[in-house]
């Protein structure tokens, strides 16, 4: 189980620098939040395998503790994924929208479109259609598409993998309790 979160935490990491390096996401602090969760999550990897090797119990408590917690949260931001309804999606894509300028920019570049939900030609775009013919589509529905899809799809993934943490706080409870076998036999655990 301990391989398994280090690899998605390795994947996480390597994602968002490839989406960093190749420009398709300009937040740095996008990419931040992405790296520290996914830098977090191989740290408590980490943790994981070294109490398993040495069979220290208190690693592995705490370990279970945390991977527990990830999988709250994990499982409650899936859920929410999966249960927002377009009225929602539109609000708090209207929120992010009015609060970066360099998330306008990049959406109105990649979607070919300007504005959230009106078009207003007194001001500037960084869209092709606006330098091309004036004539543009406002960008509230070219998001909705892509929201949804990704919403179906991050929740998805997040609801498999809340599942595996699951499992893996059961293992961990399983062989936490378990004496070391090199340990002396007479020895309490």
């Amino acid at each position: 189980m301990f391989w398994f979160l280090q690899m998605v935490s390795l994947l996480m990491i390597g994602i968002a620098a490839w989406g960093k390096w190749f420009g398709l996401v300009s937040s740095f602090q996008a990419v931040g939040g992405v790296i520290g969760v996914g830098v977090f999550l191989f740290l408590v990897a980490v943790v994981g395998l070294i109490g398993a090797l040495k069979h220290h119990q208190v690693l592995l408590f705490f370990y279970m503790i945390i991977l527990f917690m990830v999988f709250v949260v994990q499982f409650s931001v899936s859920s929410a994924c999966l249960a927002l309804n377009k009225e929602q999606q539109k609000h708090l894509l209207e929120v992010g929208w009015n609060s970066s300028d360099t998330t306008q920019r990049d959406v109105e570049k990649s979607l070919d479109c300007c504005g959230f939900s009106s078009v207003n030609y007194n001001e500037t775009c960084s869209a092709p259609c606006f330098h091309n013919n004036n004539y543009c589509s406002s960008c509230v529905s070219k998001i909705q598409v892509h929201t949804q899809e990704v919403l179906r799809f991050v929740g998805g993934i997040g609801l498999f993998f809340s599942f595996s943490e699951i499992l893996g706080v059961w293992l961990t409870y399983r062989y936490r309790n378990q004496k070391d076998p090199r340990a002396n036999p007479s020895a309490f655990l």
